[in-house]
């Protein structure tokens, strides 16, 4: 199919993934492109704004570290193929980001750093793209975290439900009203360790960005909560690490106070989120429930952590990471 279609040829290795089918590609010359072979349940035109997303991006801030687009034979993005069992399937050809995973090497603040200004770079990219797609309904979007209420009794462990139901209800109570008057736009609302890539030499500094399929047009905060979310184990105190992100980011895209303030309730209820989709969904598919659970262990403790830190003091101390960024 990469020869016929996009004329490429190499070695080639099947990659993780949890809705699309990927492969890495490494031709005798070197080079490294991932074909992706997209889900034929995916709505093509949520797969053309991700297609979409980084064309743009490429042509505002060229020095973003994101897949690059190649066309195939007769320049299409997204063509598609008919396989042998009669199905039809859109099949995109990227480049294959270098570097190594961040949930693979040890953490620092310089490193946090980077990856906040990273993300803040990324969000300024996709401040000026928009897609009729943007709008769709998706089951990671925080603003919908409320819905996930049925799926809570999939946690057995009273303690850890009532901790889950708890932060649900601060984040219905305190931020979603707040939502609607915030900063919107195309964010990438998935920005987690195992999405995004660091120098195999400098693991201070972010090599790549990956895997755009959540894409979804949102509060501009919540790309930050996500980000932040995957951050709070093993510091000394729980918003640490949060900070020295929050400050990297706010250094190259300034927030708002009411985004500071709410940003608290945006990452605890990501962590929910997490805890929620991924039971139910490892409980669906068991086949493939190690790679749906890689977050759950962390999430929980996060969510313990928060447990402990009051909202206010939570939000003094974002405000300081601020000032300081």
């Amino acid at each position: 199919m990469a020869q016929d279609v996009f004329d490429v040829a190499g070695e080639i290795t099947p990659l993780t993934s949890e809705r699309d089918q990927n492969f890495r590609i490494t031709s005798a010359d070197g080079a490294g492109y991932v074909l992706k072979i997209t889900n034929p349940a995916e709505d093509r035109s949520v797969t053309n704004m991700q297609t979409q997303a980084l064309l743009h991006i490429a042509s505002v801030d060229p020095g973003l570290p994101v897949p690059k687009v190649f066309p195939c034979r007769d320049g299409k993005s997204e063509p598609v193929v008919k396989l042998p069992d009669g199905t039809s399937r859109i099949v995109r050809l990227l480049s294959f980001m270098p570097g190594e995973m961040l949930n693979s090497v040890a953490r620092t603040k310089a490193q946090r750093n980077d990856l906040g200004q990273t993300q803040a770079r990324l969000d300024l990219a996709l401040r000026g793209f928009f897609h009729p797609a943007a709008g769709h309904e998706l089951l990671w979007d925080i603003k919908h975290s409320g819905k996930l209420r049925p799926l809570l009794e999939h946690i057995k462990d009273k303690e850890r439900n009532a901790l889950a139901t708890k932060f649900l209800d601060g984040f219905e109570r305190n931020a979603l009203p707040v939502m609607p008057k915030l900063r919107g736009q195309v964010i990438h609302n998935d920005f987690q360790p195992w999405n995004v890539l660091v120098d195999a030499v400098d693991h201070d500094k972010v090599a790549g960005v990956i895997d755009f399929g959540d894409l979804v047009y949102a509060p501009m905060i919540d790309d930050l909560a996500v980000a932040c979310a995957y951050h709070l184990g093993g510091a000394p105190e729980p918003l640490d690490f949060v900070a020295e992100i929050v400050a990297g980011y706010n250094a190259v895209l300034p927030l708002e106070d009411a985004e500071t303030d709410i940003l608290f309730d945006l990452i605890a209820a990501r962590l929910v989120m997490t805890v929620a989709i991924t039971g139910w969904r490892a409980a669906l598919h068991p086949e493939n429930a190690t790679y749906i659970l890689r977050n759950n262990p962390l999430s929980w403790e996060g969510l313990e952590r928060f447990d402990k830190l009051g909202r206010q003091e939570a939000q003094a101390i974002l405000r300081d990471a601020c000032r300081a960024g």
